[in-house]
């Protein structure tokens, strides 16, 4: 076999990645984002990336991973209000415990089944707030809706990376599979 067969796919994902990267560090320095997330969020793009894939490399694997995403966001900024309402040493764990309940009871809804990205939404919610808007790297702390909002845009950015990515390189592979039948 030829090694081109083997090497295009990569080299497919490689350029999207740089394309993303370069995407980023523009807005990161020229829009809004920059003020939210200094570093820019590509690192939530290539979470959402993955979680495309995950999901079954279709769009209806993206949807529901883009609504685990929401789901996430609103169970994080739910256990940080109830977490602060209890206080204390065990404000947070308690409201882990009631808030996690219902977000595991998705599994059983088709469309918001997709747990896995749930949890990876909620946990790149909790790295934005607890390591980004707490003061540590970016000047402007903004609303939980703010921050939830941009992170909702990077895991929409990802999520069509990964559909570019299942595009071009099945149209790459169908033009292999049709030479080599000729």
């Amino acid at each position: 076999m030829k090694f081109s067969k083997y090497i295009v796919g990569p080299i497919i994902v490689a350029i999207l990645a740089t394309v993303m990267q370069i995407i980023d560090q523009l807005l990161a320095a020229n829009t809004i984002v920059g003020s939210l997330l200094a570093g820019g969020g590509s690192w939530i793009a290539f979470q959402a990336w993955a979680c495309y894939f995950l999901g079954g490399c279709n769009v209806k694997g993206g949807v529901k991973a883009f609504i685990a995403y929401v789901i996430g966001i609103a169970a994080s900024i739910a256990i940080m209000v109830l977490g602060g309402f209890f206080g204390g040493f065990f404000g947070v764990p308690l409201a882990i415990l009631i808030i996690v309940i219902p977000c595991i009871c998705c599994e059983k809804v088709e469309i918001l089944s997709y747990v896995p990205a749930l949890f990876v939404g909620a946990g790149a919610y909790f790295g934005i707030m607890g390591y980004i808007a707490g003061g540590v790297a970016a000047p402007y702390t903004g609303s939980f809706v703010a921050f939830g909002l941009v992170e909702l845009f990077y895991c929409l950015f990802g999520l069509v990376w990964g559909w570019l990515t299942v595009t071009f390189r099945t149209a790459y592979e169908k033009s292999v599979t049709a030479k080599a039948e000729k």
